[in-house]
């Protein structure tokens, strides 16, 4: 971006922080390794670039938080209440080497010129680090955070001096006012509360007593996706921004297990489906059921690639049965390559599935049997399914009950199972488990007859196989099922 571009965005703004947009963020990859520099206007304007951020929560002897207001001059998130301090590491000496030494470096600098309190008395400060977090919030339609935001936890009985330029009020605040904060409450009702700030207290303070930071020894990065301002409660995600804010990651997990495979031809066979996109859903659906139930953490992104890879096996020996060309919008692996490499590409994704989960340091032993018996459970019934599915297309007659029997098995047993051990994995009680494991039997089936309506409905380019496969191999699907009882009296369109 030119000099002479960011003069003509930053036009209107408040002087003094449109200079600060020329300072050097550090930019940083999803593990928060850094990897270069970019101006705070790169970072934050259109579509932002991911960089590292820090927030500080300043607690007083009486066990209350200090929270600002931004003031009006803000060029980003203006007027919104967050917490004591919120700002950037500078790509500098100082501020870009260890990332946790120079985020509270930064909090140092920030603390003064923000808050107004004397260097000598933030230097004294002993900072504890209590994790962080990646989001993603837009402003406007002009302006975004995305960051990766260190939280920071300090104790003093501070005076603070505001730089009206950055701050408009500060106040002193016990946890009962703050969770009516969060929650958007009795006089914070109309209050705009930046969405960062809801993060760290559900993530990071106790929901009992919020005031008490929990351990987050559990996971390095907490990921909270894409968050919202238009809600003062705190930002649900929709099931994209869900999948999006883990996706990197378990894609990592996933090619990192596939390239254990050492024989070169048989590594690109196994890895050839997974150039072609892909939702990823069942490789992260046990991460979204572990945060949802208990503590999510790293062991589910394992599950999830165990799961996703042997599904992946079953679509490679599916294609060879219906000899379908066409997945994902790329050749079948049997085209690719040969029914021979294929099927062998296929048999060795199972083994590697289960590699990883007895390799994961993050699942423990006691979960590793139910894990391995669970998953094993699938395979069998998606084969059995498989198999029923093959024999419909030489039966004359196929009931509404047997398709839903077939797809439980075919499809759904890997929606329930992610379901299910993913409830496992984060210490959900036997109930939970029971509630879990059947709702993501339903939530299979409805993915399949979805699944089946749309190859009847789309084109093939959005679906990545041939459109009216499912017709044109004879499979039974439920509106086949539901057209041929109706025999001549099938209504037709025009």
């Amino acid at each position: 971006m030119s000099e002479n571009t960011e003069s003509e965005y930053l036009s209107g703004h408040d002087r003094s922080q449109a200079d600060m947009m020329a300072e050097n963020c550090i930019l940083v990859d999803s593990d928060d390794r850094a990897i270069g520099s970019a101006s705070k206007m790169e970072c934050h304007y259109g579509n932002g670039k991911r960089h590292r951020a820090f927030s500080v929560l300043l607690f007083d002897n009486n066990d209350r938080l200090l929270i600002q207001r931004r003031s009006l001059e803000k060029i980003t998130f203006p007027g919104v209440w967050a917490n004591t301090c919120c700002s950037h590491p500078l790509d500098n000496p100082n501020e870009n080497s260890d990332s946790i030494e120079g985020v509270i470096a930064a909090a140092r600098r920030k603390l003064e010129q923000e808050l107004g309190i004397d260097a000598s008395t933030v230097t004294g400060w002993d900072f504890e680090h209590i994790g962080s977090f990646e989001y993603s919030c837009r402003w406007d339609a002009d302006w975004i955070e995305h960051e990766i935001d260190h939280v920071l936890v300090v104790r003093s009985n501070a005076d603070p001096q505001p730089n009206p330029n950055e701050i408009s009020e500060v106040r002193w605040i016990d946890h009962l006012e703050l969770r009516e904060m969060v929650e958007g409450r009795g006089n914070w009702h109309n209050q705009d509360v930046a969405p960062w700030f809801k993060m760290i207290w559900k993530h990071f303070l106790s929901p009992s007593h919020p005031l008490v930071p929990k351990s987050r020894n559990v996971e390095p990065i907490v990921r909270c996706g894409e968050l919202q301002m238009s809600t003062t409660a705190i930002p649900g995600q929709s099931l994209l921004d869900a999948l999006s804010s883990h996706r990197e990651i378990v894609e990592e997990v996933i090619m990192s297990s596939l390239s254990k495979m050492k024989q070169e031809r048989l590594y690109s066979a196994m890895t050839h489906l997974f150039t072609g996109g892909g939702k990823r859903l069942r490789a992260i659906l046990p991460r979204l059921v572990g945060d949802a139930v208990g503590e999510g953490h790293e062991g589910h992104y394992t599950l999830g690639a165990c799961i996703e890879i042997i599904h992946n096996f079953t679509l490679v020996h599916d294609d060879i049965m219906d000899q379908d060309p066409i997945r994902r919008g790329l050749d079948a692996v049997h085209v690719a390559y040969d029914d021979a490499t294929a099927i062998n590409a296929g048999d060795a994704m199972l083994a590697v599935g289960f590699e990883i989960l007895a390799e994961s340091p993050h699942i423990e032993h006691d979960n590793l049997a139910f894990l391995v018996r669970s998953i094993g459970e699938m395979v069998r019934k998606v084969a059995e399914g498989q198999m029923v599915d093959i024999e419909f297309e030489n039966r004359d007659e196929v009931s509404e009950e047997d398709y839903i029997a077939m797809i439980a098995g075919k499809t759904s047993a890997m929606f329930e199972t992610c379901a299910m051990t993913g409830a496992k994995l984060a210490g959900a009680d036997e109930q939970v488990v029971g509630n879990m494991a059947k709702w993501g039997l339903n939530l299979g089936l409805c993915f399949q007859m979805m699944d089946d309506l749309i190859d009847i409905t789309g084109d093939t380019k959005t679906l990545g196989k041939p459109a009216g496969s499912d017709v044109v191999q004879g499979k039974r699907t439920l509106i086949a099922i539901h057209a041929l009882e109706c025999g001549d009296k099938l209504p037709m369109f025009t």
